[in-house]
């Protein structure tokens, strides 16, 4: 996968997680009524994290919002901010990776600047989608305790041959659909990491050359110079090639007219 597909999916994947842990957030089936023991009933109960609701057989709908805070479970509260922490944080990240995109070139931005923009806006998306989906567990994990707590609760007295009416919360559509949403933020922000090796510039390695002087054996004459070294035998008949010299014999079976001088 090249880097700009991984970086315009993982951009995607982020976009579409946001936008699941903003509609979780606001939906208000987060615990619905169990039921199991009770399956016909001309009132069903839902709540969210901002109000609780009833609808009624008759099809009227009527939602009551938490007019308090401090009268809140502290479960409660902690999983609102969560929530509203991988929300911020993922606006942020996806502002930033709207500019980090390789096809978007924006003014003389180097691929350094892209790169580094790229892997901030990725790390955002992964601790947003962990606060998603850790706030989502919690209250998941709120609802199980109660549930067990409330089933137990419901036989009393002639050893359990009397059953109480009390009403069990099970889990709601939003906790899946804040599941799926932290999920492909995450996943997005992953690919997003990825895909920032491949935008920055890569450093270009030079190949060290090392120059060495003449060693000792080196004999230099008047019509070039010859190389001599240990391991070869020294001949005077030896040609050296340099464009024009000439052996010692020749040198002196052709006397110039600068020897008679």
């Amino acid at each position: 996968m090249s880097t700009t597909t991984c970086q315009v999916v993982g951009f995607l994947l982020s976009m579409l997680g946001l936008a699941g842990c903003i509609t979780a957030t606001g939906m208000d089936m987060w615990s619905t009524q169990d039921l199991y023991d009770n399956p016909v009933t001309s009132v069903f109960q839902y709540e969210g994290l901002w109000r609780s609701c009833v609808r009624q057989s008759s099809g009227f709908t009527e939602c009551r919002p938490f007019f308090t805070i401090l009268g809140l479970p502290a479960m409660l509260q902690a999983v609102r901010a969560l929530m509203i922490v991988g929300i911020v944080l993922g606006a942020i990240g996806l502002l930033v990776s709207i500019f980090a995109l390789k096809c978007i070139r924006i003014g003389t931005m180097e691929d350094s600047a892209k790169a580094n923009m790229t892997l901030t806006s990725g790390i955002m998306f992964i601790i947003s989608g962990l606060c998603a989906i850790a706030g989502v567990s919690v209250f998941a994990n709120m609802l199980v305790t109660n549930f067990w707590m409330s089933t137990a609760n419901m036989y009393s007295g002639m050893g359990g041959m009397v059953q109480t009416v009390q009403t069990r919360y099970t889990f709601g559509s939003a906790l899946f659909v804040g599941w799926v949403a932290g999920g492909l933020t995450l996943i997005g922000g992953v690919m997003m990491c990825i895909a920032c090796r491949g935008l920055a510039p890569q450093e270009t390695t030079y190949k060290a050359v090392s120059y060495h002087t003449s060693g000792p054996n080196v004999a230099y004459k008047p019509g070039g110079f010859k190389a001599s070294s240990g391991f070869e035998p020294t001949t005077k008949n030896k040609k050296i090639y340099d464009g024009g010299a000439r052996s010692e014999d020749e040198v002196q079976s052709h006397p110039s007219k600068y020897d008679y001088v």
